[in-house]
């Protein structure tokens, strides 16, 4: 039996090969070959563009090299060419398909393309046309049912023809945004969702239609399966009846601020299967209807929703990715997303979503992808998270959690990526992390982690990015971070990492940071030599002694920036000579000394130069680069001139040469840097008048020049806006002449705006690609200078030296953090209109010509801190309270009409000074007092008991004083004293 049924078997499918076989001879023996005509007309198009194998490599999937259209040779079938296909039966053309073709060129309009009479299939995409017209001969496509010309560089306004192809299934005229301006006007567009009836799929992402009115969409055909509107330009509100039509299963419309849609609140439902609504108005809340949408398999929703995400959202039990990052969402994220099982993608970063991850994230076991980076999440991170077996990235970074990190979180094999920066976290690093053999990118800045790298092997050898920067670390480095294969950025700055610097044996190094640690050894230049990638390093504020060999000769072609503070260095390093592509130098606080070299003039991409403390001479160049963003020459020993030459257009933003020797003028061409946002020549000798003509700069906010050979008065031209961004000036220590210039005060409009002080610290810097440079400035701080190292941009400060009163206009710079008025003539009393000064922290009136009182408004000064009158002729009373309850003697000292606390010298009640003769006649009118209060209290005290003891009879022994009889007391005690023998 077995037998028999083993012989049908074999019979069937040998009977089954043998009818498969002659079906496909007489299919082959039907096939016709493509045409001659249609052949030649495909190699004439071949020729009108030439092949770039540049284009679009990052989204083509091609080989290196390789178009389709190599394979388009004379003589062989055009139907076997690569993205031609023919009909079977008559051997036409039908369908063409050189999407990412590597053709570049103008598609010109009488194309032999369009001979192809039969074509129902088009796809160009991916191309560069260099900004051609679509061809308006397109309509001799009469049998075209899918085009597709998306991301193919096409310009200008779609012809109307492109609405004459009446067979149209799907269109896909998508460009890149602002990569071209394809416009499709209302006409062509009326016209097109009239005749295109039978248009299923409509994309026309990134298209101008800033003349639709939205609602036309409406009148689209109701068999409309998909329509993408993404980075589309379009104006007004988007009809959300669109959600109701009936076949609508992917809808995209976003990265437009110009218009808005509004999520139905009832009765969505649809067969939507993805849904995307990004960068615009798409209502305050998200809608408990969403949970309809129970087709939904990808949602992305980025449009500023408010609110927690409703609990409704568990019902989308068919969904694989979710996007809620860049929402306004809060509160907790509902417990029934753990419904949703079969979710690979979840993104939540970018909002406010606080507590801790509750357990319905840590149960989707399906995870791949989970981003909840940029919320107020807080507690532990949750060791159930090694749940997650198949996550392959986790971000958890910019939140507040703390504690150590769970070491479960070694269970996570298959992570790649794996991002805890800026939270609170602390203790050592887990040595489980070593079981993650696959990560990529390991960033665990900003913590307080510490003790040592825990990881004495090497197990991450696939590992491209290792930060580690801004934590408590310490120890020697492990000797496999300078081996491993692949890392391209080491970012290991502000610990406390101490021992030597082994050199670095991979080459893939780009970005190299260890400054700011406790490394101390002898470095030669030479130990860099291998790192032909490298881009920046940044080896300042340790103890390291960075030595240039003489006679080594290498370049590092693509550095851009170098960092090296505080190493000891003598002279420039030899090995940036031929960098090239240098954009930042930083060599402040060395030893180098000299000139600046001629060459730092051939860097034409030098954005950030900072020579400061050093022991530089001579004069500085004419010729330094004009890209220059950052020239800090501050503490050396230049002399001569300011360099003239600041041409038009200068983008010149901070020049600090203070602490030199400079003489002359300032150059009048610096008003052609008009994005000047420091100029500090303080301590120089430069002679001059005041620089009315910088007033007009629209961005300085620090204006420096104390202690110069500045002189005359303080005039401005009056013209409006004056210096509308200052927040520092200091004129001090100069001959300026005349009283305050109140034009200015009553203009410096940055400092009577407090808009920021309650937000995070951001410092004034420079940025290039790959560095952020913050600024220094010198202030005067107790008489002391400090170099301050970054200036919070709502810094305000001002240090003058001038003549006359003290004007109120001042009390409106309501933003200052310090005001030092200090050894001027200054006349008249302290202006009350100084309590105003709410923010301010530091108050130096000292060394003046000031009498009156202290005014009492000054006790509102709540963050003052520093507090220096001395030295004037101040009289009363000291006010008291917050801030004043804390100043010592050195505050008042050299105010001779001064009284009470902190001060020992007494005032009276009307609050003046007391002499020495009123304080000793105080004094004794006091204790005159004080005797006769007692005496009289004292007689009325002894009549009252007087009486009280002759009325009572008791003690009878004091009344018997009285009345001659001796009491029982008294014999007793007389009888007592008999009993006790004499000392002989």
């Amino acid at each position: 039996m077995l037998s028999t049924l083993i012989c049908l078997l074999f019979f069937f499918l040998c009977l089954k090969t043998t009818f498969s076989s002659s079906i496909h001879a007489s299919s082959f023996s039907t096939t016709h070959l493509c045409s001659h005509e249609e052949a030649a007309a495909l190699l004439q198009f071949k020729t009108s563009f030439s092949i770039n194998h540049t284009i679009f490599l990052g989204l083509c999937d091609t080989k290196a090299g390789y178009s389709k259209t190599e394979s388009w040779k004379e003589g062989i079938d055009c139907c076997s060419w690569v993205g031609v296909s023919c009909d079977n039966v008559t051997g036409h053309v039908i369908a063409l398909d050189l999407s990412c073709g590597l053709l570049s060129g103008t598609f010109p309009s009488n194309s032999t393309l369009f001979l192809l009479k039969n074509l129902e299939s088009l796809n160009l995409a991916l191309n560069d046309f260099r900004l051609s017209r679509i061809p308006p001969e397109i309509n001799q496509f009469t049998r075209l049912k899918h085009l597709d010309i998306s991301h193919s560089l096409f310009s200008g306004q779609v012809p109307d023809e492109i609405a004459q192809l009446p067979k149209l299934v799907s269109l896909n005229l998508s460009n890149y945004y602002d990569s071209s301006d394809l416009i499709l006007e209302t006409t062509t567009f009326k016209n097109l969702v009239q005749n295109l009836s039978e248009v299923r799929e409509l994309e026309l992402s990134g298209v101008n239609m800033t003349s639709v009115n939205p609602h036309f969409f409406m009148n689209l055909s109701s068999s409309l399966t998909a329509l993408d509107l993404y980075e589309s330009v379009l104006k007004g509100n988007f009809p959300n009846s669109i959600f109701h039509f009936p076949n609508l299963k992917r809808f995209s419309l976003g990265e437009s601020a110009t218009f808005a849609i509004d999520l139905p609140s009832s009765n969505f439902s649809s067969p939507l299967q993805r849904l995307y609504l990004h960068g615009f108005f798409c209502g305050r809340r998200l809608p408990e209807s969403i949970g309809d949408l129970k087709s939904l398999q990808f949602l992305s929703l980025g449009c500023n929703l408010e609110g927690s995400i409703p609990a409704s959202i568990g019902n989308l039990s068919q969904l694989t990715y979710l996007f809620l990052s860049y929402n306004n969402f809060n509160g907790q994220v509902p417990t029934s997303l753990a419904n949703l099982t079969q979710l690979t993608y979840l993104y939540l970063s970018n909002n406010q979503f606080s507590g801790p991850i509750l357990a319905s994230i840590c149960n989707l076991r399906q995870l791949t992808i989970l981003y909840l980076d940029s919320n107020n999440f807080s507690g532990q991170i949750p060791s159930s998270l090694a749940n997650l077996t198949q996550l392959t990235f986790l971000d958890l970074s910019k939140n507040k959690f703390s504690s150590p990190i769970p070491a479960s979180i070694g269970n996570l094999r298959q992570l790649t990526g794996l991002l805890l920066h800026f939270n609170n976290l602390s203790g050592q690093i887990p040595p489980s992390l070593a079981n993650l053999t696959q990560l990529c990118f390991l960033y665990l800045s900003n913590n307080k982690f510490s003790g040592p790298i825990p990881f004495h092997t090497v197990r991450f050898s696939k590992l491209m990015h290792l930060d580690l920067s801004y934590n408590l670390l310490n120890g020697m480095l492990p000797a496999w971070i300078f081996t491993l294969p692949f890392l391209e950025r080491l970012y290991l700055s502000h610990n406390q990492f101490q021992g030597q610097i082994n050199q670095f044996q991979q080459n893939s190094l780009t970005h190299l940071d260890l400054s700011s640690n406790h490394f101390s050894d002898l470095i030669e230049s030479d130990m860099f030599s291998a790192l032909q990638n490298l881009e920046t390093i940044f080896l300042s504020d340790n103890n390291l002694s960075l030595r240039m060999n003489v006679n080594a000769n290498f370049t590092l072609p693509k550095l851009t920036d170098v960092s090296f503070s505080s190493c000891n260095l003598t002279e420039f390093p030899n090995f940036i000579r031929h960098s090239n592509v240098l954009q930042s130098l930083v060599l402040s606080k060395n030893n180098i000394h000299g000139n600046i070299p001629n060459w730092i003039c051939e860097k034409d991409d030098l954005e950030i130069l900072d020579l400061s403390h050093n022991t530089l001479i001579g004069k500085i160049p004419n010729c330094l680069p004009k890209s220059l963003l950052v020239l800090n020459l501050q503490a050396n020993y230049f002399d001569g001139n300011i360099p003239s030459g600041f041409p038009k257009g200068c983008g010149l933003r901070n020049l600090n040469l203070h602490g030199n020797q400079m003489e002359g003028p300032l150059p009048r061409s610096l008003a052609h840097c008009s994005e000047l946002e420091v100029l500090d020549v303080g301590n120089n000798s430069i002679e001059d008048t005041f620089p009315s003509w910088l007033e007009s700069l629209p961005d300085l906010q620090v204006l420096v020049l104390r202690s110069n050979k500045f002189h005359g008065f303080v005039q401005s031209t009056k013209e409006s806006p004056s210096f509308p961004k200052l927040r520092v000036l200091d004129l001090s220590s100069n001959d300026f002449l005349g009283p305050l210039p109140l034009w200015y005060m009553e203009n410096f409009k940055a400092m009577m705006d407090t808009h920021g002080e309650d937000g995070s610290p951001e410092y004034m810097n420079a940025s290039t690609r790959a560095n952020s440079y913050q600024y220094s400035l010198v202030v005067t701080w107790k008489g002391f200078d400090y170099e301050l190292q970054g200036i919070l941009i709502i810094f305000s400060s001002i240090h003058l030296s001038f003549e006359g009163e003290i004007p109120d206009v001042i009390g409106k710079l309501s933003s200052l953090k310090g005001l030092n008025l200090s050894h001027n003539n200054l006349t008249g009393h302290i202006s009350p209109s100084l309590g105003n000064l709410t923010n301010l922290e530091w108050l130096d009136l000292s060394s003046n010509e000031l009498a009156g009182k202290i005014p009492n408004e000054l006790v509102s000064l709540t963050q003052l801190s520093v507090l220096n009158l001395s030295n004037n002729h101040l009289v009363g009373r000291i006010p008291q309270g917050n801030q004043f309850n804390t100043f010592e003697n050195s505050s008042y000292e050299g105010n001779l009409g001064l009284c009470g606390i902190p001060l020992s010298k007494s005032c009276d009640r009307m609050g003046t000074l007391l002499s020495s003769f009123q304080e000793r006649d105080e004094l004794w009118r006091f204790g005159w007092r004080v005797v006769v209060l007692g005496y009289g209290c004292g007689v009325v005290f002894g009549l009252l008991m007087g009486y009280h003891v002759f009325r009572t009879g008791k003690p009878k022994w004091f009344v018997s004083l009285f009345d001659g009889r001796p009491s029982q007391s008294g014999k007793k005690m007389r009888k007592a004293r008999r009993l006790v023998p004499r000392r002989s």
